[in-house]
């Protein structure tokens, strides 16, 4: 079964993110989307309540729990955990609590530095390289991911980093799994059955939640 999932989405448990789980999954079906995975920073918290939105609007789009941990050297996407990891570990201790937990691991954006990319992909217990992020300005970041995912051979992920949810999709993993459930999904990913499709989202769209997201935080600040 070919499954079309967008495996980097941030909700509004995420501090620089407006998107309600049900706009989520709205446009997750609207866009294409066979599932999702709800990846806030820090928390899996937005996944586990997406999970519980999907099955009260009885919609056909499949949660994954994920979270996006902050480590020493910058972001780690772990899907399929529903416990929280801890932050600012180094990256191998990072990974290893999640595969205690039984997550999947995926760099995300690791050449994006303005995002917190780790700058490397080489010689850590990965399962999957994000080489098409949607909210790269350029093409420089996805481009090198490519490289290093190709030149390590490690399989290649595609994730919107969405933080509207018009853009959820814009970007996207292709799985080969036996069915649409998280357990499926997962070990598809575990297994390396993927490869990354989509575009990037127009630079006015990304400029604009920049600059929406500079106005939260310089209003959370004068409360």
């Amino acid at each position: 079964m070919r499954l079309r999932i967008d495996v980097h989405v941030h909700s509004c448990f995420s501090k620089d993110s407006n998107s309600k789980l049900e706009s989520i999954i709205s446009f997750a079906e609207k866009n294409g989307l066979d599932a999702v995975a709800i990846c806030d920073h820090d928390t899996v918290e937005g996944g586990i309540e997406g999970l519980k939105v999907a099955k009260k609007i009885g919609s056909k789009v499949t949660v994954i729990p994920g979270i996006e941990v902050t480590s020493t050297k910058g972001h780690i996407l772990v899907l399929g955990v529903d416990k929280n990891i801890e932050p600012h570990s180094t990256p191998e201790e990072t990974i290893k609590a999640a595969r205690k937990s039984g997550g999947v691991v995926i760099v995300p954006h690791p050449f994006k530095i303005s995002s917190h990319g780790i700058g490397f992909v080489d010689g850590i217990d990965i399962d999957a390289v994000e080489v098409l992020n949607s909210r790269c300005l350029t093409d420089k970041p996805n481009d090198e991911a490519r490289s290093a995912a190709q030149l390590h051979n490690i399989p290649e992920a595609g994730g919107s980093d969405s933080h509207i949810p018009e853009t959820v999709g814009q970007t996207y993993t292709i799985v080969e799994a036996s069915e649409n459930t998280p357990e499926a999904i997962i070990s598809a990913i575990k297994n390396g059955t993927i490869s990354a499709g989509g575009k990037k989202v127009p630079v006015n769209v990304v400029f604009k939640h920049t600059l929406s997201t500079i106005k939260r935080k310089v209003l959370q600040r004068l409360r």
